[in-house]
């Protein structure tokens, strides 16, 4: 009697243990289903607007780049803004380092200005944007490594089309900036002083305006786009439409982070969200001046050793 007791708890157990197991692959298989269904919806929708020279150019970027992990489980991304207009090897119109610490839960980011005169593998002193046109994101990524001792692991290209419709994508309802002054020369589009929601193009012009400005307030304004970018992205409705919005913007963006990375990057990055993003601008204002070489016009200079020591301890700090 006991024993038929003891027989019939352990077949009930098993069938417990069945229905678990079978539970969780059921969940399993669905959300993997979900998760592709999203991804390809979204790309399929974006790659309509894409043309097959971009993506053969990514590839050649692909083949040549030779990222580096830094040793520290710190994600670092060479993130570059080329203004392309047709050009068989454009120049960068911005360059900034993003750094992302799962562990620390922390941010960074860190704008090169563009004309800073830098010595470009194999070329010389020059503008370091001018290594993009050199040899792409590759010698922009020796050259980093040069003149500041950044490791770089990847790279991600977006020109301005790909901004537009990654900021329509990631905040359909637009960005909410403070305008600072009237804005409309070389940018595409009118801007008046004031609070006001920007679309993608919008924010595109405002984050590109550099007439009666120097490239410092540029950049700040880029750095200020970026941190707005990103509360719209901790709020976008969660990781359900993680797949999707990766799907929908990877056409925009030349990249060698394999998918799966972008959405493990993209799922800790929403699921344990920063608090703000901490900010660098290199060269550090007060410690930069102007110049001017005949091969490379007006450049900004500094010294090399100082800030490349600012860098380190700003990113690798422990």
């Amino acid at each position: 009697m006991e024993d038929n007791r003891i027989i019939r708890r352990t077949l009930k157990k098993k069938k417990r243990r069945k229905w678990v197991l079978f539970s969780l692959l059921f969940i399993l298989l669905s959300f993997v289903s979900y998760t592709t269904y999203e991804y390809f919806a979204g790309k399929n929708a974006a790659m309509e607007q894409v043309d097959d020279k971009s993506n053969e150019m990514n590839e050649k970027y692909k083949e040549d780049f030779k990222g580096v992990d830094d040793g520290l489980k710190k994600t670092n991304v060479l993130l570059l803004g080329s203004d392309s207009r047709g050009e068989e090897d454009p120049r960068t119109d911005t360059i900034m380092i993003g750094q992302y610490d799962p562990e620390k839960e922390t941010a960074k980011l860190v704008s090169i200005m563009r004309d800073s005169y830098v010595n470009i593998p194999g070329y010389g002193y020059n503008k370091i944007n001018a290594a993009f046109h050199f040899g792409g994101p590759e010698l922009l990524r020796q050259t980093i490594k040069e003149n500041f001792g950044i490791d770089l692991e990847y790279y991600a290209i977006v020109d301005f089309e790909g901004f537009t419709e990654i900021v329509d994508t990631i905040a359909p309802d637009g960005v909410e900036i403070n305008v600072e002054k009237h804005m409309s020369r070389h940018i595409g589009v009118t801007l008046e002083p004031g609070r006001q929601t920007l679309n993608g193009k919008e924010l595109l012009g405002y984050a590109r305006y550099r007439y009666s400005d120097s490239d410092f307030e540029r950049v700040e304004r880029q750095q200020k786009v970026m941190k707005k970018l990103k509360e719209k992205l901790v709020s976008f409705s969660g990781v359900l439409k993680l797949p999707r919005m990766v799907g929908t913007l990877q056409p925009y963006i030349n990249t060698n982070m394999e998918t799966s990375n972008i959405i493990s990057l993209g799922k800790d990055f929403l699921l344990n969200p920063v608090d703000d993003i901490e900010t660098l601008r290199i060269p550090v204002r007060d410690k930069a001046w102007d110049a001017h070489h005949e091969h490379a016009g007006s450049v900004l200079e500094f010294n090399e050793t100082e800030m490349r020591q600012i860098i380190q301890e700003f990113l690798n700090e422990e």
